[in-house]
């Protein structure tokens, strides 16, 4: 008997059916331990020593695997073929090795890039050792993190109150989104003027034109400034004779791009179907996982997080025969196509994404896949095939004419367009574009040098500049790759992290930064630049890179790492807030202090007149204030602006559309419970059909599409294979879910409910009901420590209706807005306090004469060894019987 552990229950069946009996595939379900989030989980003065915590759920399943592996001869480690798998492995392997549950097996660690029977099948038969080059880069990454967020985090806490925390990449991402947002606030808009034309050759064939010479001098830009200049010139030449005066033609080839890494798909996803990245990942690792064909489960593309372009040799034969067959033989180049990633150093050097069996056309498994499902796969197979077509044969034309204006000097127009010889691999795929100016589609009839051409139409337009535009979640990923910062498996978790806490926006699919993401990065810029610099990030992130090639030492990487830093954090913790505030007042100054139409003072007080507006900080979070505070009161909030109520606050609401079907209109509404989409109106004692808008989404995100979306739930997602009872997907008051008979299971996203298959919804409910139909027990947000006047601890906990404080007994909701991370423990005495005043009790009596402590227990919460030499700032120790190791010796594959 052979035990196989792999990350997803999806898996361990796929791979279950195509090993046999002979095997038991069980999953890890992801990471099976991370480092408690407390000080102390990595030791700087103990070369780097790190405490690992395994937590409820893990630990059962854990159990489950050793269980397992007592009648078994092997244990197969078949985690993901990246870092992250590697890591899991190792850690699965160390669990395991604790609890001495390996005696007497052997160990095996397998890769493989696709789940097909071939692909698992020979992984199976080509095993080895785990990598301790890949983990040790994994080590190095995870304490890197979290040195950083569990040192600075505490820093922004006090100096910078409402901030939630900082992070190694993710700060650095906050800050080209900020910097973006600079940009455009000191953009200042120029006007200018182009000349346009509407010609037709002798024969009548019409086309453009634009003026781009006069007296030989070739026109900038901005070189027409305004518009009296720009109509003297159409004065001068409306009535003029023109000349075709040069046709140049010249032949050239557009090649086609190489097939999906992770970054260039989330790219791709979000341009040209509209995607968001962390969608883009959870439809990709559906289509990794595989969908059920004819009673096999299959997967449909190879591993989803990659930087290597490359493509395996039957993969390139099989596309040039995929071309041969559907498009023909000339649409196949004379020899493959070799694509090298620009990657200074491609992580682990997957293969690109690809279809696993390119002769599955997309239409073969489109009624096996949900809409979004399909139209990605369709995506990444057409990507592929093009990928290895012949190249496009495109002949580009420019085209001078001249004329002689009433001013004496000579003007030249040029017309330009293109002809398309030969379509190659455009006829089936063309990436999409963020520029609109592409004169690839702008056709021009034939013309001859000498040529009359007669004007149709000459008109002057006036343009102004624009601003570099704001990010969106594609342009994002690609700065960020292009500038080294972040990998392949971070990009999703790094954009997510920055809405979830507060820090930016996404309003039309552009990411703003808000004020608190704004006022973090300035934090950062003004007392820790060179931790937000772009090169000094890259630089880190290509020290890892190293690490996992077994270039360089890892500990070596934090040392040096540790040195500067700390020393950078011991500079700032003597410095007073005000002295803090003073320097975001310069930095921000332009932001929070804009310069009124009407001139003067920005930072005058509108109120007394003669106090200084700067930055305050208060429980919440930093606003405006007054100098002249008490005496005046002035306060604003950072942003606050005089915007209109919305329209969906109305009683009438805000009209989006009308329903295709039965040709009511759809109208949002605010309603005292939130935002919802109501069709129709009432009609007597009939309510008409309404929808709740998800939890988090923006009002500006709300249109008609999501309407019907909406407005069609629940929506059915097939039938269940044991009853075949229906399985339904909807919202309900704690949010997205799936229904099958009696038994609910929770969603983790509210787009779950339009995505979701089969196989997912039914793993979802047999979790449930092997929980026996209970939610599972509330997570664990902050640990504050005891009560300072005794009767157990305080702990934040995440509730099913919002975070609470839990005390013995009592369990007390935090008030709303307040910010369950930056909880104190005086704040959570007050509340505490407060419930047993109003539920009748009394609050927490003192202590009484000092106790003897109890013993420690022999367990994570053990007594923590003092460590000597500390430095300030430095973590706390952990529990001993917790801290591991990195591997000092590989694990045999024998």
């Amino acid at each position: 008997m052979t035990v196989v552990v792999v990350e997803s229950p999806a898996k361990a069946k796929t791979i279950n059916k195509y090993l046999g009996s002979n095997y038991t595939v069980l999953a890890s379900f992801g990471h099976v331990r991370d480092l408690p989030a407390k000080d102390g989980s990595v030791l700087p003065d103990d070369d780097f020593l790190m405490s690992w915590e395994i937590d409820a759920k893990s630990k059962k399943r854990m159990d489950d695997i050793a269980r397992a592996l007592k009648p078994a001869s092997k244990l197969i480690l078949a985690t993901d073929p990246d870092r992250e798998g590697e890591a899991i492995s190792w850690h699965v392997l160390e669990i395991l090795r604790n609890k001495g549950a390996l005696k007497d097996k052997s160990i095996e660690r397998v890769a493989f890039n696709a789940v097909t029977k071939s692909a698992i099948l020979e992984a199976i038969s080509n095993p080895r050792a785990i990598d301790d080059d890949l983990v040790e880069a994994y080590l190095a990454r995870r304490a890197l993190d979290y040195l950083v967020g569990f040192t600075l985090s505490p820093v922004l806490w006090r100096k910078l109150p409402g901030a939630r925390s900082a992070g190694r990449v993710q700060s650095v991402s906050l800050r080209l989104v900020c910097d973006r947002e600079i940009e455009i606030e000191a953009f200042k808009r120029q006007e200018y003027w182009t000349i346009e034309a509407a010609m037709k050759t002798a024969a009548g064939a019409p086309f453009d034109a634009r003026l781009v010479e006069i007296a030989g001098k070739r026109l900038d830009r901005l070189e027409i400034g305004e518009g009296d200049t720009a109509n003297r010139i159409v004065s001068a030449i409306r009535d003029g004779a023109y000349t075709i005066e040069k046709v140049e033609s010249k032949p050239g080839k557009r090649n086609p791009q190489p097939p999906f890494i992770t970054s260039t798909l989330q790219q791709e996803a979000s341009r040209k179907l509209g995607f968001s990245s962390k969608h883009t990942m959870q439809l990709a690792q559906r289509l990794y996982e595989g969908v059920d064909l004819g009673g096999e489960t299959v997967g449909l593309i190879t591993y989803m997080r990659t930087d290597g372009v490359q493509m395996a040799e039957e993969a390139i034969t099989s596309a040039r025969n995929v071309i041969a067959e559907n498009f023909g033989r000339e649409y196949v180049p004379g020899s493959p196509r070799r694509y090298v990633t620009k990657a200074r150093n491609a992580q682990e050097a997957h293969e690109a994404i690809r279809p696993t069996e390119l002769s599955r056309l997309p239409e073969q498994v489109r009624r096996v896949l949900d809409d979004d499902s399909y139209r990605l796969y369709e995506l990444v197979w057409k990507r592929t095939i093009a990928s290895q077509m012949e190249s496009a044969e495109i002949e580009r034309t420019t085209v001078d004419i001249a004329t002689a204006g009433t001013d004496g000097r000579r003007y030249v127009l040029r017309a330009n367009g293109s002809v398309l010889r030969f379509d190659g691999f455009l006829r089936l795929y063309q990436e999409g574009r963020d520029d609109e100016d592409d004169d690839d589609g702008r056709r021009l009839p034939s013309m001859a040098q000498g040529e009359r051409a007669a004007l149709v139409k000459l008109e002057p337009i006036q343009h102004f500049t624009e601003p570099p535009p704001r990010y969106t979640e594609a342009s994002l990923i690609r700065r960020m790759e292009e500038l080294g910062i972040g990998r392949p498996s971070t990009y999703t978790a790094i954009l997510t992290t920055l809405r979830d806490r507060g820090y930016v926006k996404l309003d039309k699919k552009r990411l703003i930064p808000e004020d608190k993401g704004r006022l973090v990065t300035a934090f950062l810029e003004g007392f820790f630049k060179r931790y937000v610099e772009y090169d000094f990030t890259a630089n880190l992130e290509e020290q890892l890179d190293r690490i996992s090639s077994g270039d360089i030492d890892w500990k070596s990487v934090l040392r040096e790492f540790w040195t500067d830093f700390i020393a950078a954090v011991e500079n700032i913790k003597d410095l007073r807030v005000s002295e803090v505030l003073d320097e975001l007042n310069e930095i921000l100054g332009p932001h929070i202090f804009p310069q009124s139409a009407e001139g003067g003072d920005p930072r005058q007080c509108p109120n007394c007149g003669n106090g200084r507006l700067s930055l305050k900080t208060g429980k919440f979070g930093a606003f405006i204030g007054c100098s002249n505070y008490p005496e005046c009161r002035f306060t604003r909030q950072l942003g606050e602006s005089d915007r209109e109520a919305s329209p969906a606050a109305s009683p009438e609401g805000q009209l989006l559309g009308v329903d295709p079907e039965t040709g009511l209109n759809i109208a949002l509404f605010d309603g005292r419970f939130g935002l919802y989409v109501q069709l129709g109106q009432p009609e007597g004692k009939e309510k008409p059909k309404r929808g709740s808008i998800p939890k988090g989404t923006s009002i500006e995100d709300v249109n008609l599409e999501l309407a019907l979306r909406l407005l069609s739930l629940p929506r059915e997602i097939g039938l269940h294979p044991e009853t075949r009872q229906p399985i339904t997907a909807n919202f309900g008051r704690f949010g997205p879910f799936v229904k099958h008979e009696s038994t609910y299971a929770n969603l983790e996203s509210p787009e779950d409910v339009f995505t979701i298959g089969i196989n997912r919804a039914v793993d979802l409910l047999a979790e449930k009901q092997a929980r026996g139909g209970k939610r599972p027990g509330a997570a664990v947000i902050k640990e504050l420590g005891e009560h300072p006047q005794g009767g157990g601890p305080l702990q934040v906990l995440s509730g099913r209706y919002g975070p609470y404080i839990k005390f013995g007994k009592i369990n007390a909701t935090l008030p709303r807005g307040m910010d369950p991370e930056n909880l104190t423990v005086p704040e959570a005495v007050a509340i505490i306090d407060k419930k047993q005043v109003s539920t009748g009790g009394k609050p927490a009596a003192k202590p009484k004469a000092a106790a003897k402590p109890k013993a420690a227990a022999k367990s994570k919460s053990a007594a923590k060894p003092k460590a000597s030499g500390k430095s300030k700032g430095t973590p706390k120790a952990p529990a001993k019987s917790e801290a591991k190791t990195p591997p000092k010796q590989k694990v045999s594959a024998k």
